[in-house]
Formats: C-alpha cells, structure tokens, sequence
C-alpha cells in the first residue's frame, strides 16, 4: 500500500473533486486509484461521525469481504466450518485487491455500510426472508434500514401497465434504485400508442410523452 492524490477534473482544468493522503494498493493505476477513491470511499457518516469517511482501499475491501462472509454465516449453509468462512474472506479480499475481479457499483456503494460503520439508510425497499415459509405473506417484507439488507444489484427490469398510476409507479420504483446506484430497464410495450382511442373517448397522447417524465 500506498498514499496517492487522487484529482478529478473538468475539461477547463477545474477541480471537481480532490482527496489526498488515500491508501491505496501500489500496483494500482491512477485511474482505478480515482475510481475507487471519488465513487466508492464512503466520504462522512462512520460511527455516526460526519466528518469521518474512508481513507483507504483496506476499509473498502473489508467493509465487502467481512459483510458477505457475515451474511453467509447468518443465514446458514454457505459455509462448512469457520475456517471455511475465514478462507472465503481471505480469498475475496485477495482477489478484490489485486483486481482479479470487481463487483459492480451498488456493491462498492452500499455493501457494509451498515454492518461495519452503523450507517442507516431511508427505509422502503424489499427484503427476502429466507425463514419464512415459501409464498407466504413474511417471505418479502419491507424494511425499515436500507443499509441493513443492501441493494447490492445492478441491473433491474421492470413492466409498467397501460395507466397513469402504473406509470407514475413505475417513476417512484426507478427513484428508488437510482437512489442506490442501480440501474433499470423497462418494458413500456403494454403502453398504448398516440391516437389509440380511452376508455373515456378521448384519445392517447402516446408513449413518448409519458418518457419524458423518465
């Protein structure tokens, strides 16, 4: 490990973002170094200290590692034994480290949060509960804590119906992954055309004017 500036700038050489005195892996470039450093340290709120964010690739990684291997543990099976646990840790923190591999975004951003710097997140998403019995109404629940059952997925797919409170929906269940860091795509084929006729007589403004709100 090392300490590195990381800078990100505008076109015109204007600072948008600076930290100094990062840790980070030596063999690592500069642009995986600004990466890491601008979209993934968590900048305030450890220890429900604002002031306090991190400072080093060390923390990124643990926070990941040791919240996966926990949740493993947690709910059961995944594991043979602690050592097995203690392997798996090793072994992803090594990999992540030496970039054998990377998670996607929502993992960098959320991952731990909770777990490791007692950060709580709005609540409002959806969790699985592996106890509860299959198809019963406690399988899903929603939760009070983001952070506590992190958004660790990219990508979601989405449908939306052809009427205005699926639509509208629809744009609040988007905000609530953006809001995470996720991304979403949404199959908006059951919306019908401009000119189709309503049910009230009237006629479709169309797909492309419901988009804009998107």
């Amino acid at each position: 490990m090392e300490k590195r500036t990381s800078v990100i700038t505008n076109p015109d050489g204007s600072v948008v973002f600076k930290m100094e005195g990062a840790e980070i892996p030596a063999e690592w470039s500069q642009l995986a170094t600004d990466i890491v450093v601008s979209k993934y340290f968590r900048k305030a709120g450890l220890f429900n200290d604002k002031s306090q964010g991190e400072t080093s690739v060390r923390q990124v990684v643990y926070r990941i590692a040791h919240t996966i291997r926990e949740a493993g543990e947690r709910f059961g099976g995944y594991f043979a034994s602690t050592e097995a646990a203690d392997v798996f840790e090793a072994e992803l923190s090594y990999y992540l480290v030496n970039q054998y591999g990377a998670f996607n975004s929502p993992v960098w951003f959320n991952c731990g949060l909770y777990h490791e710097y007692e950060i709580k997140g709005a609540g409002g998403n959806y969790a699985y509960n592996p106890t509860a019995k299959a198809d019963s109404p406690e399988e899903i629940y929603q939760i009070d804590n983001n952070y506590e059952r992190p958004q660790c997925s990219a990508c979601f797919i989405q449908a939306v119906g052809d009427d205005l409170m699926s639509i509208y929906d629809l744009v609040k269940a988007e905000a609530r992954l953006f809001k995470y860091g996720s991304g979403t795509g949404t199959n908006f084929s059951a919306i019908r055309g401009k000119q189709e006729k309503l049910s009230g007589g009237g006629t479709s403004s169309g797909l492309m004017s419901f988009l804009e709100v998107f």
